[in-house]
């Protein structure tokens, strides 16, 4: 194969750097695990052979995440939310509208987000070695901590190949290689900033969302990632295939069945899909309220009220433009948007808190994610009764939300302090809710 050319792709400021190889029919964007280095992964031969054979089935887009290989570094790791752009800001440099999505370890939680999060650009999910909850890769704060000793002491020697794939330790050249993965992937710093990051992450929640054809691939004995994983995010996705395989291996091109791995994916990637409802989507939620409207109406009367009113809708109508969120409805004197990313939705609802304050208002806001049915300008969906509820918990100047939103933007630097467990109105089940920290 010839020398594989690494670009880079635009995300805001950040630049993302990528390859492109192979002749398949299908656009295929491979999301790594936690480190990655796009061009120290040709140098191993078992890999090399490995990425050449998914070339030969699909047109594979291969890219260091943020913070890591040859992407920018950034001053603070951003969580998966924010990491989704990523994903987009390659496809957009190929000019790539749709794509199958294929994610491995740590990449599987990013690459299943965005599925469920943008299914318009979603032809398929595979997910590998993947895991919805951090817990399942790293268990316990003394399994954190041995790995942050080993980090801290012997990062770059290769030594954590025994965590990944133990079938391959007694072979020095690749020992050495991966030794040298680790130095290219990420500083011990930003490794460590990453695992912290990371282990923040949970995302069954929104699994039932997934409703991209998807193929989820675990080994039985998968030494790094619990099967049970595996066995969960097939469970809990509506249109999923799940492959269990022999082997202790976690990486995918090492071990006795690295090739029936490929195969399984060239079946599900060239095979037939119904066609599907791209009308059903995960967003987050906003909905903001003023604060006894109906005390100021009277004590203002109607015509110094709609006067306000203009004022205040001119502002959220601002910063819903800043933010990228998408107005739907305007109830009386409160907001309905929706956003594509949880942090984002987060900040726009804090700056029109602080905003609508020149007026001398106050406003209320509740936020949710979830999934929801977008129609002609409409949406609906039980994710939209839910953010109306949050919102009615809230009090004067708050912006509060679902613990659903709180567990997606982890990394994020938001803080939140947690409130009540409750039941809302209409909705089975408790949910805890979650006050943002002002």
């Amino acid at each position: 194969m010839e020398q594989i050319r690494t670009r880079y792709a635009k995300n805001s400021d950040i630049h993302v750097a990528y390859q492109v190889f192979g002749e398949g029919d299908v656009d295929l964007v491979f999301v790594p695990g936690f480190i990655s280095h796009i061009e120290n992964y040709w140098d191993e031969p078992n890999l090399a052979r490995w990425l050449r054979r998914l070339g030969s089935f699909s047109r594979t887009i291969l890219f260091d995440k943020q913070g890591t290989g040859l992407s920018d570094r950034v001053s603070k790791l951003p969580g998966l939310d924010v990491r989704m752009d990523d994903v987009c800001s390659v496809m957009d440099a190929e000019g790539i509208e749709k794509a199958a999505i294929f994610g491995i370890s740590e990449g599987g939680s990013l690459a299943t987000l965005f599925a469920a999060s943008h299914p318009d650009r979603s032809r398929a999910l595979i997910l590998c070695g993947a895991f919805a909850q951090f817990t399942s890769w790293i268990p316990t704060q003394e399994a954190m901590e041995n790995f942050f000793q080993y980090i801290d002491n012997d990062w770059g020697r290769g030594e954590s190949l025994q965590m990944f794939a133990p079938t391959m330790e007694n072979d020095p050249a690749f020992k050495q290689w991966w030794g040298k993965f680790e130095r290219l992937g990420g500083s011990p710093g930003a490794v460590k900033t990453l695992i912290l990051m990371n282990s923040q992450i949970d995302i069954a929640d929104i699994l039932p969302s997934v409703n991209v054809p998807s193929l989820v691939i675990h080994r039985r004995d998968d030494i790094a990632v619990d099967v049970e994983a595996g066995r969960l995010l097939a469970e809990l996705m509506p249109n999923a295939k799940y492959i269990e395989l022999s082997g202790v291996d976690h990486i995918p091109w090492v071990g006795e069945n690295s090739n029936q791995i490929l195969d399984e994916m060239s079946i599900f990637l060239t095979g037939d899909w119904p066609p599907m409802e791209t009308e059903r989507i995960l967003t987050t939620v906003l909905f903001t309220d003023i604060v006894e409207s109906t005390k100021r109406v009277v004590g203002m009367g109607d015509q110094r009220w709609r006067i306000l009113l203009e004022h205040h809708h001119a502002i959220v109508r601002e910063e819903l433009k800043r933010f990228r969120g998408q107005e739907i409805d305007t109830a009386g004197d409160g907001f309905f948007a929706i956003f594509d990313r949880p942090a984002r939705a987060i900040h726009c609802a804090c700056a029109i808190r602080e905003a609508v304050r020149s007026l001398g208002i106050s406003i209320r806001a509740g936020l949710h994610t979830g999934e929801c049915e977008v129609s002609a300008g409409k949406v609906s969906g039980i994710a939209v009764h839910i953010g109306s509820r949050v919102m009615g918990h809230a009090g004067p100047g708050e912006v509060l939300v679902s613990s659903t939103v709180k567990d997606l933007v982890a990394g994020s630097g938001l803080s939140f302090i947690d409130r009540d467990v409750v039941t809302l109105k209409g909705v089975p089940g408790e949910r805890r809710l979650c006050l943002v920290e002002q």
